[in-house]
């Protein structure tokens, strides 16, 4: 099943206090960048963020779950609706998340 627009759009609302959060669509689904490193994403209508230190510790309830078959686990953000919590999120991660390397072309 494919992740809604609508879905994305209340995601990146949850978000706009933060600066430079953006996304890309994949096969259905959606990658959230913030500040070009990759958080997680959206899939089948969940948001789900790397399983790195920093979002393991920020989150009181811990949910591994697949984003699709054959994918490593991530961790299931199920508090969406509080902004404030949500935005502590994606900074606490930032430092540990790696930036994407550009493409030569």
């Amino acid at each position: 099943m494919a992740s809604s627009k609508k879905y994305l759009d209340f995601i990146l609302e949850q978000l706009s206090d933060l600066d430079d959060v953006t996304y890309r669509v994949m096969m259905g689904e959606f990658i959230i960048y913030f500040r070009g490193k990759v958080v997680g994403g959206i899939y089948d209508d969940r948001l789900l963020v790397k399983p790195i230190k920093s979002a393991i510790t920020y989150m009181q309830k811990v949910s591994y779950e697949l984003p699709y078959k054959g994918a490593k686990p991530m961790l299931l953000v199920d508090d969406v609706d509080n902004k404030e919590y949500l935005t502590g999120l994606f900074q606490t991660m930032y430092n540990e998340l790696l930036m994407l390397k550009k493409k030569n072309n």
